[in-house]
């Protein structure tokens, strides 16, 4: 018997209206990732069923946000979302299955951590993680539908957090300031200190810097 192919998700355009596919549903997700980019530490993604009736002013794509404001945001989100949930997914993953198709996992993880599961979910994005649940993907969603805006703050807010965290384990990295990115002080402490544990081995600039390591005496094999 052959295996059935995944379900085909819309992607919703930055001109499209996404309100018509929410409507019918009362319990909606929006869904959202941080830490695509940066060369270290997990790919975080939130998932926040946002209460009907309940307005969150000042919601927005977390990028546009001040960390203050993206913490007292968080803050309220936390206690009054109908229901929120972190998904994760972490180096190793990353290197194993590639960052898109963590970035993915991550928010599949967020999603199937709700406490209460939802009828329709939103991603942020042009694609949909590879499950059977009914859901869209919108494009530019972190600035325009409220529950992606929420989840785009949760993801970023923790995700700062653990490279707070990660700066503790490994210092000289400078984790909590750059947040991971290849800024050039990170590439420069990456130069002088070689790769930690938590940095992705399968992003360009991490690999060549472990290269160059494993090649110098008493380098790894």
């Amino acid at each position: 018997m052959s295996s059935r192919a995944p379900p085909q998700h819309p992607t919703v355009s930055r001109s499209e209206d996404w309100h018509g596919y929410a409507r019918p549903f009362h319990q909606v997700a929006g869904v959202d990732e941080a830490g695509r980019g940066p060369l270290a530490g997990d790919v975080v993604a939130a998932a926040v069923i946002l209460a009907q009736g309940v307005v969150l002013r000042g919601l927005d794509d977390s990028k546009k946000l001040s960390a203050v404001r993206r913490e007292r945001l968080a803050e309220m989100i936390r206690e009054q979302a109908l229901s929120w949930a972190i998904g994760r997914a972490t180096p190793a993953e990353i290197d194993t299955i590639n960052i898109l198709q963590a970035s993915l996992l991550a928010m599949q993880r967020a999603v199937d951590a709700l406490s209460v599961q939802p009828q329709f979910v939103l991603v942020d994005g042009n694609r949909c993680p590879p499950w059977i649940r009914a859901s869209a993907a919108v494009i530019g969603g972190d600035a325009r539908v409220p529950a992606i805006s929420a989840a785009s703050i949760l993801a970023k807010v923790c995700r700062d957090a653990d490279l707070a965290l990660l700066e503790e384990q490994y210092p000289g990295y400078g984790f909590a300031v750059h947040k991971g990115y290849p800024t050039p002080a990170h590439l420069a402490a990456l130069d002088r200190l070689g790769p930690s544990p938590v940095h992705r081995l399968s992003f360009a600039p991490v690999r060549s810097v472990a290269a160059q390591w494993s090649a110098e005496p008493g380098g790894s094999e």
